[in-house]
């Protein structure tokens, strides 16, 4: 009796309705600093990374950490009273602003090595 097909067939159907593997908050700001100098995710100036360049976990690193900062910036708007747009424009700048040459920021929604 050939078992070997069945369980190939069983062990395919397994994983197809597995999940990506999901990296944490934790291993995305670990990773965010190679993301950014490779040139994958760059600062745009509505305060959020976005994608330059997709590959590898680019788009979960943004993803998440974006997801934190939209929760921080939230945060900080409700308890100084201002729109959650003005914090998002100021993290923008600032971030822009940090950004060490020769990585990518958005300007006029265009991406642009600093």
């Amino acid at each position: 009796m050939n078992l070997i097909k069945p369980f190939a067939g069983l062990l395919l159907l397994f994983s197809l309705s597995l999940p990506a593997h999901a990296i944490s908050l934790n291993e995305a700001m670990s990773a965010l600093g190679d993301a950014k100098a490779s040139g994958q995710l760059g600062e745009q100036p509505n305060g959020y990374l976005g994608v330059v360049k997709s590959g590898g976990q680019a788009d979960e690193i943004a993803k998440l950490i974006n997801a934190a900062r939209r929760a921080e910036y939230q945060k900080l708007a409700q308890q100084n009273g201002i729109q959650l747009s003005d914090v998002e424009t100021i993290a923008g700048q600032k971030a822009i602003d940090k950004t060490p040459a020769g990585q990518y920021i958005q300007q006029q929604g265009q991406w642009r090595r600093k």
